[in-house]
């Protein structure tokens, strides 16, 4: 999205924050630091952010619509270790990542999204990338699954990725006006394309998700703030961000008390930004009897009840900034024209 559009869209939030406000909401506090900043040159459009789940203090990020489907693993002081390679992907418009760890094996798991729509339908179907992650820190080709995805209602442009660790489950996260939260299938499929149904409402033009690692909350990252949300779908609390060119990337550390948030540009920062005490989420015992199908439905069925609720007072309201935003945007284009 061009620097017009996003300052656009930039005061539309800003005038309508009061409106858009989640109950709760809580600002990050003083804490709120670079971690490091990218110092590979070949990094010049980081979109995707991930905390490797096996190998401490390594960060993962690959750039947006990159040339070829690359990875890179930096330290915590922003050094590239190993640059990965992706056999068997295409990289049409890759917008996020995400990470996992296998249950049964305990291996980490990483998630590419081939997920960007800029024309909202010009593919007739995106996909997601499965890469099992190296336990060695060093340059390799790595092979792929590939599942593909449609939505159940209609072609649409998404940005964010997410991984519930307690299920399993993988969601896509839309970048719209009205924006939503997507499930896909307990089991995946490569033999055919699955399908994403919605399950809750997401933040206008949302740019990023993640779970946390304990799985008691989520985060769903936009150009100006980030808001965390229960499993169910419902807010717990607004974070307020850093102030960055363009915000593309949003993920939680490892122990879960802290947000890690990027953007696009050569030599781009990466923040970390506490959680408020009074935000995170008591992580909920897990369920010792209760099998993992059964959790997934809970979940899915809590994140259906509750975006319905909010559905018509969400689109009213997204509608409204939607016309205020074209408007915005069209006087600031016959300005600059």
């Amino acid at each position: 999205m061009g620097d017009v559009m996003i300052r656009a869209l930039g005061a539309v939030a800003l005038a309508g924050c009061a409106v858009l406000a989640v109950p709760g909401q809580a600002a990050a506090d003083d804490g709120a630091r670079r971690l490091f900043t990218f110092k590979d040159p070949r990094i010049t459009e980081s979109s995707g952010l991930a905390v490797s789940p096996t190998h401490d203090g390594i960060y993962y990020t690959h750039n947006d619509s990159s040339a070829t489907p690359t990875f890179y693993a930096v330290d915590g002081k922003g050094r590239t270790k190993a640059t990965f390679q992706v056999r068997g992907a295409e990289a049409r418009d890759w917008e996020a990542m995400a990470a996992s760890k296998d249950p049964e094996t305990g291996q980490g798991v990483l998630w590419f999204a081939d997920i960007g729509d800029n024309l909202d339908g010009a593919w007739p179907d995106v996909s997601v990338y499965r890469v099992v992650e190296p336990r060695t820190l060093a340059d390799a080709t790595l092979p792929a699954t590939r599942y593909r995805f449609r939505y159940a209602d209609g072609a649409r442009n998404a940005e964010g990725i997410m991984v519930n660790p307690r299920t399993g489950r993988l969601y896509v996260v839309s970048k719209e006006f009205a924006g939503s939260v997507y499930a896909a299938p307990k089991k995946l499929r490569t033999g055919k394309t699955n399908v994403l149904r919605r399950v809750a409402s997401a933040p206008l033009m949302a740019t990023d998700a993640a779970y946390a690692p304990d799985g008691s909350s989520y985060v769903v990252r936009t150009y100006f703030s980030a808001t965390l949300y229960h499993p169910s779908g419902k807010s717990i609390a607004k974070v307020s961000m850093p102030d960055l060119r363009q915000a593309e990337s949003i993920t939680y550390t490892a122990d879960g008390k802290a947000l890690l948030t990027g953007t696009e540009g050569p030599n781009s920062p990466v923040y970390r930004v506490p959680i408020p005490s009074k935000a995170v989420s008591t992580p909920r015992p897990t369920p010792t009897k209760a099998p993992a199908s059964q959790a997934a439905a809970a979940e899915t069925r809590g994140a259906e009840e509750s975006g319905t609720g909010s559905t018509v007072k969400n689109i009213l309201i997204w509608l409204a900034a939607a016309a205020t935003a074209l408007g915005t945007i069209t006087f600031i284009a016959r300005r600059t024209r």
